[in-house]
């Protein structure tokens, strides 16, 4: 069965692209921890990051700091922090989030985000690429 990011990235499910290319996305998360939480997703749907084909890693990696260069500009923050936790879809993906102190990366305080919220905060990064 398809993953959740396979049918957003199918265009079955509705997602607010950052950016799109052969390997992989960069889409809004609908639970953000901060506004501009971004997660980059490889196109393949692969379970465990440490599967993934060394060049897709390496690809994703390449596109984080991209985006998360982007995200410092349209949401000045401390630092940008990349998280791999993985428990809630299975589908590799990288949490890319605009951070001032450790206890914004608490994932049982993300919320849930409007659609019109996450066009917005995708938008605001794209004018940053």
């Amino acid at each position: 069965m398809a993953s959740v990011f396979s049918k957003i990235i199918a265009g079955e499910l509705p997602g607010h692209f950052v950016w799109q290319d052969d390997t992989a996305v960069a889409i809004m998360t609908i639970a953000p921890l901060k506004a501009g939480h971004v997660l980059v997703i490889p196109r393949a749907e692969v379970d465990h990051w440490y599967d993934l084909p060394p060049e897709t890693m390496a690809h994703l990696s390449t596109l984080s700091q991209k985006v998360a260069k982007a995200m410092q500009r349209a949401f000045p923050a401390t630092r940008v922090a990349v998280i791999i936790a993985g428990l809630e879809v299975p589908h590799t993906h990288l949490h890319l989030v605009p951070m001032d102190d450790m206890g914004e990366l608490d994932f049982a305080k993300a919320r849930e985000a409007s659609a019109e919220e996450l066009a917005a905060n995708a938008e605001k990064i794209r004018q940053h690429l």
